[in-house]
């Protein structure tokens, strides 16, 4: 008989930094709060994401018994810093279109599952991060991130993957909470230049930098330009600010060799002229949430950035790229 045990090795053994257990229960706070702000959460249905859905795990896995939730650390080795300062680091070696790396490791640990009779989904709109915490992972942060428990120095460099499954494991401590310090004094809500951040776990995503690179409608609200500061595709300055995430961020690491190898190809003047070939085989696979078709949108956030760096070297490649693109 397959125990908690079992799985909790074959997850350890194939890399994961940490895995909990929860029931599979309705998420009935995440309902309620989705009801009451469908203002700023509406467009995820409009998307065909339905958060609504994801809140009862029986609407993905109707035989569902238990969620099991692994934990990848993802900044365990240093990325460039020509790439941090312009895209978030969760997106650096996101492998959900090549499938060359925390995606294969979550294929073996669903074929282990299978293999003993367990069978899994994993639901991209179920709330992972809620999951982790039910599961006793970690906690919450002021920002509205998932911070580890008793990995990654406790830090928010951390990604929650819930599968559901037919199986029923006996539930972990949940740890739902902000485990903010008492001392802190809201660094992150007071660093958000777009006041995405209301303080006490609330966000607008709409003025969130992050959904403003991929997802804003149409262009750039020009009040919100400047604020964005330097970040082409995602942001980190509520993670960076953080003092919980000082420990992980000083920690020495090895370079990234797969992102260091890369690392060219998103040369901002390289991304302000690039063809849609370029764009495809380049930048796509890693960072997919904008399509061919949005390739305005990524040149107009790299202008943005290139503007706000006051850097005059780039004034040449935006006279061009203004008359390459009327």
């Amino acid at each position: 008989m397959l125990t908690k045990k079992d799985i909790i090795a074959e997850a350890k053994r194939l890399g994961f930094a940490d895995i909990g257990f929860t029931t599979a229960e309705p998420f009935t706070s995440q309902k309620k709060y989705l009801l009451a702000h469908q203002e700023e959460y509406g467009w995820t249905e409009a998307a065909g994401f339905s958060l609504l859905a994801g809140t009862d795990p029986k609407n993905i896995q109707p035989a569902a018994k238990s969620i099991i939730v692994l934990l990848h650390s993802y900044f365990e080795e240093a990325f460039p810093l020509k790439m941090e300062r312009h895209f978030g680091r969760c997106y650096h070696d996101d492998d959900r279109v090549t499938k060359d790396g925390l995606a294969l490791k979550v294929k073996s640990f669903r074929e282990f599952l299978r293999s003993k009779n367990v069978a899994s989904k994993v639901p991209p709109h179920m709330p992972h991060r809620l999951s982790a915490a039910r599961a006793g992972l970690g906690t919450f942060g002021k920002n509205c991130v998932f911070y580890a428990g008793r990995v990654a120095r406790a830090s928010s460099f951390v990604f929650p993957i819930a599968l559901v499954v037919d199986v029923e494991f006996p539930p972990d401590e949940p740890t739902i909470a902000i485990g903010c310090p008492d001392w802190c004094r809201n660094a992150c809500v007071a660093a958000c230049p777009t006041h995405a951040l209301k303080g006490g776990g609330k966000i607008d995503p709409r003025r969130c930098i992050s959904y403003l690179t991929y997802y804003g409608e149409g262009l750039t609200p020009r009040e919100l330009r400047e604020p964005m500061g330097m970040y082409v595709y995602g942001c980190d300055r509520c993670q960076n600010v953080c003092p919980r995430n000082t420990p992980w961020m000083t920690e020495k690491k090895h370079p990234h060799a797969r992102v260091a190898a890369r690392a060219a190809n998103f040369d901002l003047v390289c991304l302000l002229h690039m063809d849609k070939i370029y764009f495809e085989k380049n930048i796509w696979p890693h960072m997919f949430y904008m399509s061919a078709d949005d390739l305005w949108r990524w040149k107009m956030n790299v202008a943005r950035a290139m503007g706000n760096s006051l850097n005059p070297v780039y004034v040449t490649e935006l006279i061009r790229a203004f008359k390459e693109n009327p």
